[in-house]
């Protein structure tokens, strides 16, 4: 019992003088926040924690949660484990429209950022050529979803002319090298990581299929923003201090996004060169992919205005 009191004790004291990992300022209460892992859209997080942006607010973050998919991260707001999070706009939307979860849209974390990749030596060279092939997607009723329909439209396809199945993306490369796919639409870092590989080349962006859509968003918990509002401020600020560093400050950007992922130098740049960073919401894109969810069935509204009302704090 005497080994036992002393050993919490000690845990207690480390933790007294060291603090959590990404603790900014002891002196006020924690944001719990989530993050999609290694997920180069959120840099904006990683820029904010790593230069003080948030310290310098009166912020203290905490990583509360690491998850590989949006839905996951819904989740976690509906059991009352987070209090913000960085992530896509589709499992917001969703989780919104659905009920599942109690959030709002803060701000825009990042706009366009995705690609078609096919094989280094595919004989696939437009669009059109996707006809019978087999095309992966992370998943229904994501952004991605609606890309890969929106290219195959333009280009007179029809979406059940193409085989398309649901992959996580850290499995998509593997799919690619090994000829269980013939394509596949993700977001950044994946297409990068294909290319920079050797395994895949780029066969559209998501800025020539859709200019400037919107991806992933800043989101919080309502009643932990309606009974924080100068807190809410506060990291806007933050968050628009890491938008303008990642503009001004690129090779700094690539660095921290490099010390916080684990990637090279080069996909790192290639990844971040294909994502426009801002904070500034994308209204009329949200309205659109919100209408496309609605059409497809996979959320049930009757007012679509009064709905992105409702969504964006």
């Amino acid at each position: 019992m005497k080994r036992v009191a002393l050993f919490l004790f000690v845990c207690w004291s480390c933790l007294l003088l060291s603090g959590t990992a990404y603790s900014q300022n002891p002196s006020v209460s924690s944001i719990r926040m989530a993050v999609l892992q290694n997920d180069i859209h959120h840099l904006p997080l990683w820029v904010a924690l790593d230069e003080g942006f948030f310290k310098e607010q009166g912020i203290n973050v905490e990583i509360a949660g690491i998850f590989r998919s949006g839905p996951e991260i819904m989740s976690a707001f509906s059991a009352g484990s987070l209090d913000m999070a960085y992530v896509g706009e589709a499992p917001t939307v969703t989780a919104v429209a659905n009920g599942t979860a109690n959030v709002a849209i803060l701000a825009q974390v990042n706009t366009e950022g995705s690609a078609i990749v096919v094989g280094k030596n595919s004989l696939i060279r437009t669009i059109s050529d996707l006809k019978g092939k087999q095309v992966a997607i992370p998943g229904y009723s994501t952004v991605q979803d609606l890309l890969l329909s929106k290219a195959l439209g333009e280009s007179g396809l029809d979406p059940k002319q193409v085989k398309i199945i649901v992959i996580k993306p850290p499995e998509m490369i593997g799919a690619l090298r090994t000829d269980q796919i013939d394509a596949f639409i993700s977001w950044e870092p994946y297409p990068a990581q294909a290319i920079c590989m050797g395994i895949g080349k780029m066969l559209a962006s998501s800025a020539e299929i859709w200019k400037d859509h919107p991806c992933c968003v800043l989101v919080v918990d309502r009643q932990f923003a309606q009974a924080n509002g100068e807190k809410m401020n506060r990291m806007l600020k933050a968050h628009r201090q890491a938008v303008d560093f990642i503009r001004d400050k690129p090779a700094e950007a690539t660095r921290i996004a490099i010390k916080y992922t684990g990637m090279d130098e080069l996909t790192a740049k290639r990844a971040i060169g294909n994502v426009k960073y801002v904070s500034s919401l994308n209204v009329e894109g949200l309205k659109e992919y919100v209408n496309y969810l609605r059409g497809l069935g996979y959320i049930k509204l009757n007012n679509i205005q009064s709905f992105i009302g409702k969504l964006i704090y």
